[in-house]
């Protein structure tokens, strides 16, 4: 039951009703802390919390002459996945409920708070059986697009044997990541052509989540039939930076070959 919670798509911050503070400052808290999170690329809003969003739960105890403001993280049902700790601030100035002093506690208060959902979701993905982090990518490679002679098809068979070499899962059939390539020829000065070739790793959404781009310039009309080991070799070399981009989309450890 708790593998079936992914991550928020939404995380709901409500106005806190125990932060020792007066409705009025309570919600410009919250508006801030909402702000001040999706500075940190988190989806924060302060809109009422919808069926499968996470909620953010504002507070604040008091500590003899210092409030500590905490930051308690529910998941989709209600559960408690975590707590954060904001920085102690006066009580006194605490009580005025200030602008300044709400947004200087938001703002301080926002990294650590994505950190903890990062925290979250990587221990998440870490007991998934499923979770690419537990799992090899499966990954398709069409045909590339562009190459002059038999390069689309070489290129695109090398960079699948490539990519299986390095222990990803190359299949026909849609996966976790496509990766496509296209090739461009560019005639130059000096009768040579630069070979220009361009791999788009997207996830299963179709998503762009990185690219590898290749330049060479090769004598004119050497590729316009075949290309042998020259597949071989781009192929070679852009299957590690596909690799790389893979392993750091899934979280996954990589091994140096």
């Amino acid at each position: 039951a708790r593998l079936a919670q992914p991550p928020p798509a939404r995380l709901a911050v409500a106005a806190p009703g125990d932060a020792l503070l007066t409705d009025a400052a309570a919600a410009g808290f919250a508006d801030a802390v909402a702000a001040a999170l999706a500075a940190q690329d988190v989806p924060a809003t302060t809109s009422r919390p919808r069926t499968g969003d996470w909620r953010l739960v504002l507070s604040a105890q008091a500590d003899g002459a210092q409030v500590i403001p905490l930051f308690t993280v529910l998941d989709a049902t209600g559960e408690q996945a975590g707590v954060q700790q904001g920085q102690p601030v006066s009580a006194s100035a605490w009580a005025t409920g200030t602008p300044a002093i709400i947004q200087a506690t938001a703002n301080g208060a926002a990294p650590g708070i994505a950190d903890l959902l990062t925290r979250i979701e990587a221990a998440r993905r870490a007991s998934d059986p499923n979770s690419l982090v537990n799992r090899q990518a499966r990954m398709r490679v069409p045909d590339v697009k562009g190459a002059p002679g038999d390069g689309n098809r070489q290129l695109a068979r090398q960079m699948r044997n490539q990519l299986a070499d390095l222990g990803l899962i190359v299949q026909d059939a849609p996966g976790d990541f496509t990766v496509s390539g296209e090739v461009k020829a560019v005639p130059i000065a000096g009768d040579q052509t630069r070979i220009e070739i361009q791999w788009s790793v997207a996830d299963a959404t179709g998503d762009e989540r990185g690219h590898i781009l290749q330049l060479n310039e090769v004598r004119s009309g050497s590729l316009d039939r075949f290309w042998g080991d020259v597949a071989l070799v781009v192929a070679q070399e852009a299957a590690v930076g596909v690799r790389d981009i893979v392993a750091q989309q899934s979280g996954a450890r990589v091994t140096p070959k």
